[in-house]
């Protein structure tokens, strides 16, 4: 239900699919992520106190990504950082990834709707290289 895609000891991505559940609040990511997932399940009366966030200055070097996947269904090629074809993944309705590092792109298997949230501000095409995706052929998934 949670899946860790990693290439040596860099964690590429984190993967939610959406028959997790648990009880509380439990995060994904380290603590020295610039983007943080979490995961909240909570009973009928629960409170969250008002809060707000203090200023924290943070340095953000390479653009996360979340996915949620709100219908339809997707595969995500994961690459690394020289752009090396490493795996495939299926994501279905309801899945959620965060993309943490390497590199990656999509095949829409369905027609799909999603939200993406990342880090800001948007720097256009300065924010990304593309590059070739895989040949078909070549696809493989691993568990």
């Amino acid at each position: 239900m949670i899946q860790h895609i990693s290439n040596k000891d860099k964690l590429l991505a984190v993967i939610v699919q959406n028959k997790f559940r648990d009880k509380g609040i439990k995060f994904f990511t380290p603590d020295d992520f610039s983007q943080q997932l979490g995961y909240m399940n909570h009973p009928q009366g629960h409170i969250i106190f008002p809060h707000v966030h203090n200023h924290m200055p943070r340095e953000v070097k390479f653009t996360n990504e979340v996915l949620f996947i709100k219908s339809g269904k997707i595969r995500v090629d994961f690459y690394d950082d020289d752009q090396l074809y490493l795996q495939s993944k299926i994501l279905y309705e309801g899945d959620v990834i965060l993309l943490a590092s390497g590199g990656h792109g999509f095949e829409m298997l369905e027609p799909t709707e999603m939200f993406e949230v990342k880090q800001g501000p948007y720097v256009g095409d300065r924010d990304k290289t593309r590059f070739k995706p895989i040949d078909k052929n070549q696809i493989c998934f691993k568990d």
